[in-house]
C-alpha cells in the first residue's frame, strides 16, 4: 500500500475510528492492476470526515472526496439504504457494521476490503467469484437490479473490462427486466456505455448488449466489422443508434461527420481540406489507413482554406466583373477542387488564366 494511502486510513483510525479501503482498489491489485481511485469506507461520520480532512468537499449522503497526488480519495460513512426511488435510495440510515454497509453493493468482486497492514478481509466470498471470473450480485439479483437499473450496465462493464462472466441468475435476470434500462438517464446511459467502447475488450460488452436484448431497447445496433480505436467519437461513428444520448454539440458534429468519411471510404486531399487533420486521422484508424499517409497528405496540402488561394476574392469578383453571391461561392469552390486535385496551379498566373472561362461565360450571357 502506497505511504499517501496508509496515512489517510492512520489519520481516521488515530481519531478512534475503523477505516478500510473498499471495492475497486482492492479488487484491481488483487487481479494485478494498478488503481488510482481510492474508495474507504468508515464507521466515522461526516463531521468527523470533514473535522479531520478540512480541504475536502462534501458530496452525496455525506460522502467526502479530496485528491492528494495522483490519487482520488472517496471515504463514506457504513450506511444502509432502507428505500429506493428512481433509482436513488431515499431513506438512508448511518450504521456501525462493516459487514451491513458491504452488503448494500453491487456486486461480491467489489467488497474486498484491505487495512493499513496490507490484510484483505472477505466477508461475503468474492475471492471465489474473482478466482472463477464471475459477475455476481449481492444478495437477491431481481431486488439489486429493480432498486438500481444502472447496475445492469454496471455489470456488463465490469464483464467487459475485466474479461469476466455474468453469473447465470444475473444474467437472466438482466435478460427478463432489460426495459428498465430505458428508465436510466441518457447521460448515465453514455457513460457506461463510452467505458465500454473505449475498453480492448469491446466487443464482449457489445455481444453482452446485443444478446440480452439492450441494443434493442436503446434502438442501436453495429456491424461485426467494427474497429477498435482509442477515439470515443471513432467509436460512436461506428454505432447505429437513433438518438444522441447526452453527446456535447462538438460530439454530435465529430460523429455525423465521422460517418461521412467512412460512408466515402477514402481519404484524399478533398477529404483532409474538408474535414481536417484530426477527423481523418480517426478515420483512418478505422479504415486501416496507415496514419503516415495522412499526416504527410496533410503537410502537403497545397491549401489549407480559401484564404490560401493566392488571388484574394475581391481581386476575383473584380476580374469577373460580378457581385457578390452565390456565383462567387461556386467560382471559389471550383478553384479549391482544381487546386486539391493537382489540376491548377496556386500562382496567380495559372489561376487568372484559369479564371477566364468564367469571363467568356459571362459574356456568352
Amino acid at each position: 500500500m502506497e505511504k499517501i494511502i496508509k496515512k489517510v486510513i492512520n489519520t481516521i483510525e488515530k481519531d478512534g475510528f475503523e477505516a478500510y479501503i473498499v471495492g475497486g482498489y482492492v479488487r484491481d491489485m488483487l487481479l494485478g492492476n494498478i488503481s488510482y481511485d481510492i474508495d474507504i469506507c468508515t464507521n466515522a461520520l461526516p463531521k468527523d470526515l470533514i473535522r479531520l480532512f478540512p480541504n475536502s468537499r462534501v458530496g452525496v449522503y455525506g460522502a467526502v472526496d479530496f485528491k492528494i497526488k495522483k490519487f482520488s480519495f472517496e471515504i463514506t460513512t457504513y450506511r444502509k439504504e432502507l428505500k429506493y426511488e428512481n433509482r436513488h435510495p431515499t431513506e438512508v440510515i448511518y450504521i456501525n457494521n462493516l459487514l451491513e454497509d458491504l452488503q448494500r453493493r453491487d456486486f461480491t468482486i467489489n467488497t474486498f476490503c484491505m487495512n493499513q497492514k496490507d490484510n484483505v478481509i472477505d466477508l461475503l466470498d468474492a475471492k471465489k467469484d474473482l478466482d472463477n471470473h464471475v459477475i455476481k450480485c449481492i444478495g437477491n439479483e431481481k431486488t439489486k437490479i429493480i432498486e438500481d437499473p444502472l447496475r445492469i450496465l454496471r455489470a456488463i462493464r465490469f464483464a467487459t473490462l475485466l474479461n469476466f462472466e455474468l453469473d447465470k441468475n444475473l444474467y437472466q435476470v438482466i435478460y427478463d427486466n432489460n426495459s428498465l434500462i430505458q428508465t436510466l438517464s441518457s447521460k448515465r446511459i453514455k457513460e457506461e456505455l463510452d467505458k465500454i467502447l473505449l475498453s480492448d475488450n469491446f466487443k464482449v460488452g457489445l455481444n453482452l448488449l446485443k444478446e440480452l436484448g439492450l441494443l434493442e431497447c436503446l434502438g442501436m445496433s453495429y456491424n461485426e466489422g467494427i474497429k477498435k480505436v482509442h477515439d470515443i467519437n471513432g467509436m460512436w461513428a461506428q454505432i447505429n443508434f437513433q438518438n444522441y444520448l447526452a453527446f456535447t454539440k462538438e460530439s454530435r458534429h465529430n460523429i455525423s461527420t465521422l460517418k461521412e468519411i467512412l460512408f466515402k471510404g477514402k481519404i484524399d486531399n478533398e477529404t483532409v481540406y474538408k474535414y481536417g487533420l484530426y477527423l481523418c486521422s480517426v478515420a483512418s484508424e478505422i479504415l486501416k489507413i496507415d496514419r503516415k499517409v495522412i499526416n504527410m497528405i496533410y503537410k502537403n496540402l497545397p491549401i489549407y482554406s480559401v484564404k490560401d488561394i493566392n488571388v484574394s476574392t475581391e481581386k476575383i469578383i473584380k476580374y469577373l466583373s460580378i457581385k457578390e453571391g452565390k456565383k462567387v461561392g461556386m467560382i471559389l469552390d471550383d478553384l479549391v477542387l482544381q487546386i486539391l486535385k493537382g489540376k491548377l496551379k496556386n500562382d496567380t498566373k495559372s489561376i487568372y488564366k484559369y479564371l477566364d472561362k468564367f469571363r467568356e461565360e459571362n459574356n456568352e450571357n
